[in-house]
C-alpha cells in the first residue's frame, strides 16, 4: 500500500480575495475607507517582494563573465539585502559580503548585488540565502574559492517571540580555499570588518 501526500490546490479566489478574507479574520472591516484598496496594494507589494522567483541567477552570471589573469581576492561588501522569512513571512534585512579568488574568470562587479537580489527576493531563510549565493558563484566561474557572509536583523525576532530589538544573525558559507586555508578566510573576515578604510 503506497502512501501519497496530498498536494494543495489553488482555489479560484483571487489574491485580493484572500487578502480581504485575512483582513476579516484579523477582526477588521475590509470595506473601511483605509482598507478598501489594501488587497490590491498587498498583491502588488508581494509581487515585488518575491520577484526573484521569476529570475534565473545562472543566466544572469553567464552574461557577465570575463577572462582575466588576476588571481587576488575580489570583494564586494556591504551590499544591502531585504528578504522575507519563510516561517512568518516577516522581513529580515541586513548586509551581504562576497569574496572570491578568480581562477581565470571574473564576474562583472554589478552582477553580484543583482545575484543577491534574485535570491533575497524570495521566501527565504538566511542560512539558505548564504549558501545559494556562494554555490551559484562557485558553479559559474569555478574560482579558487568563494566566501559569503550575511549579517541580518529579523523582524520575527524583533517584533514577536523573544522581542530582542538589537539582535543580529550572522551566517557564512566558505568554499574552496576560503574553507581550506585559514589565512585566506582570516584576510576576508578582516577586510569586511574594517569599517574605517574609507570604502
Amino acid at each position: 500500500m503506497s502512501s501519497s501526500v496530498e498536494t494543495p490546490t489553488l482555489t479560484s479566489a483571487s489574491f485580493e480575495d484572500l487578502v480581504r478574507e485575512m483582513i476579516v479574520r484579523l477582526g477588521e472591516d475590509p470595506t473601511r475607507e483605509g482598507l478598501t484598496r489594501t488587497p490590491n496594494r498587498v498583491h502588488r507589494a508581494y509581487e515585488y517582494l518575491v520577484k526573484g522567483y521569476k529570475e534565473d541567477p545562472e543566466a544572469l552570471l553567464k552574461k557577465a563573465l570575463f577572462t582575466v589573469t588576476y588571481d587576488e581576492m575580489v570583494i564586494v561588501k556591504d551590499v544591502e539585502m531585504f528578504s522575507l522569512c519563510e516561517h512568518h513571512m516577516l522581513p529580515f534585512f541586513g548586509k551581504v559580503h562576497v569574496a572570491y579568488i578568480p581562477n581565470g574568470k571574473v564576474i562583472g562587479l554589478s552582477k553580484i548585488p543583482r545575484l543577491i537580489e534574485i535570491f533575497s527576493r524570495r521566501l527565504q531563510i538566511q542560512e539558505r540565502l548564504t549558501t545559494q549565493i556562494a554555490e551559484t558563484i562557485q558553479k559559474a566561474i569555478e574560482p579558487q574559492g568563494v566566501g559569503v557572509v550575511v549579517e541580518a536583523r529579523h523582524l520575527c525576532m524583533m517584533m514577536r517571540g523573544v522581542e530582542k530589538q538589537h539582535s543580529a544573525a550572522v551566517t557564512s558559507s566558505m568554499l574552496g580555499c576560503f574553507r581550506d586555508e585559514q589565512e585566506t578566510r582570516t584576510e576576508f573576515l578582516s577586510l569586511i570588518r574594517n569599517r574605517a578604510n574609507g570604502v
